[in-house]
Formats: C-alpha cells, structure tokens, sequence
C-alpha cells in the first residue's frame, strides 16, 4: 500500500482551496478535491480529474453519498488529513449585505448546511481513516466570526462562529484517538470573490495596509498538518495581517 499522503479538500475550486491544493500537491500529497462544481479540464495539477469528487455539501444526503464516495477514492488507504474549505455567504441582488431580515429560514439551513454541519458529518464519516492515519482536521472559520462586517451577513457570521466551537469540540473529543483539530481563521483574503469597499477596509483596518495572499494561506494549512504542530490542537490561527488587534 502506498504511503504516499492522502488529503480531502473542500471548497477547492477557486481562491484558497486553489493554493491549498498546489501546495500540497508540491509538497507529494495526494489531494481528493470536494467541490459543487464539476472537474474543470483547464485546472493545472496533475491527477486532477481522478481525484474530484463533485458534490453539493447543502443536501446532506448527497453528503452521505459524498462519504462512500470518498471512502472508494481511498480503496482502503488511511486519510491524513481533512481540510474544511467550503463556505456560502448569501447576499442581496447586486452583491449587497444581507441582515436578519432579509434571511428566510432556507438560506440559514443551507449556509450551516455547507459551512458547520457537512463538517462534522465528514469527520463522523470518515472517523476510522483520520485514526489510522493519526489525522489532522483544519477547519476554515473566518474573522467574521467574532465581530460584525460590512460585507459577510449574520448566516455567514453565525455559521463561522459555530465551526469555531465546532473546532473545540471535535479537538477535545478527538485528541484522544490521536488527531488533531485546529482551525484557520482568514481575513481580508486576494481572492475573486473579493466585495467592493475592501481598499477601504485595508487601509484603515488591517495594519500591514495590504491583502492576504491565498499561498499565506494555504502555507498555513500546511503547517498545521506536519510535525511541526504535532502540539497544536483545538487552535484557531488568525491570518488577517493585524486586522483583529
């Protein structure tokens, strides 16, 4: 059996989840990708389409689904770590912030859907392959977690607050089976999905005066799944150059 490292990534089709994957991908491993959208034949990683799992982590039995599917990727090989990449922020028609008032009760279920419990349900699924491998579980909160923005709504804001506590929870529940759960907590990131307004934020907000590279990122990410943080469990690393001093 190869001991080549294997591992799962969701959110992979653009933005962090693109630098996460070539980063680890550099370094040898052995990425299973999980996006809603299917295989892009223009991606530049090698295996690229044999590795995709195209999946929609709002329906949580496509998730169920997802596992077995995973689970046969692996045919029978440990899993070293699972990166927790995805997330949705509904917003209002032309981009704006959407409140309280504007969230029916479907938009609240498929964002936790997407963004806290396909989380859990992932590292309840694939549970036996994280121990064998001694795994590590990263999951992607967001600053937005802890204050109010101009630009994420309360869905978003709610569902990273919860994967916070949902990252303290799973470290104390799964450190003693030997893996370790921390979580990456990103600011104001160089990425596509990037709102207008966010120059203002840079300048007056975050002290470097500059934007996140999504490589600053993923070299996180990839810290944490080494020997390096082989102490490091139930963390959550700000990566938002000083934004939340």
């Amino acid at each position: 059996m190869s001991t080549r490292k294997v591992m799962l990534l969701t959110g992979a089709s653009r933005g962090i989840g693109h630098a996460t994957v070539k980063h680890f991908g550099a370094a040898g491993w052995r990425v299973l990708t999980v996006s809603r959208q299917p295989f892009d034949p223009n991606c530049p990683w090698p295996e690229g389409r044999s590795n995709h799992i195209q999946l929609d982590l709002s329906d949580i039995d496509s998730v169920r689904a997802g596992i077995a599917e995973v689970k046969s990727r692996l045919e029978g090989a440990r899993l070293d770590a699972i990166v927790n990449n995805a997330g949705i922020s509904p917003k209002r028609e032309g981009g704006a912030r959407m409140g309280v008032l504007d969230t029916d009760y479907a938009s609240w279920v498929r964002v936790f859907n997407v963004n806290v419990f396909s989380t859990a349900l992932l590292a309840r699924g694939l549970f036996k392959e994280l121990q064998a491998a001694q795994g590590i579980v990263v999951n992607v909160t967001s600053i937005v977690g802890s204050r109010v923005h101009p630009f994420a709504g309360p869905a978003y804001a709610a569902s990273k607050a919860a994967l916070s506590a949902l990252t303290r929870e799973m470290a104390h529940e799964f450190g003693p089976y030997g893996i370790r759960v921390n979580a990456i907590a990103p600011g104001e990131i160089d990425t596509s999905i990037l709102s207008p307004g966010t120059n203002e934020i840079v300048q007056k907000a975050i002290p470097m005066h500059r934007l996140g590279k999504p490589e600053e990122v993923a070299a996180t990410i990839y810290f944490l799944c080494t020997a390096g943080a082989g102490y490091i469990n139930g963390a959550e690393i700000p990566i938002n150059g000083g934004q939340h001093v």
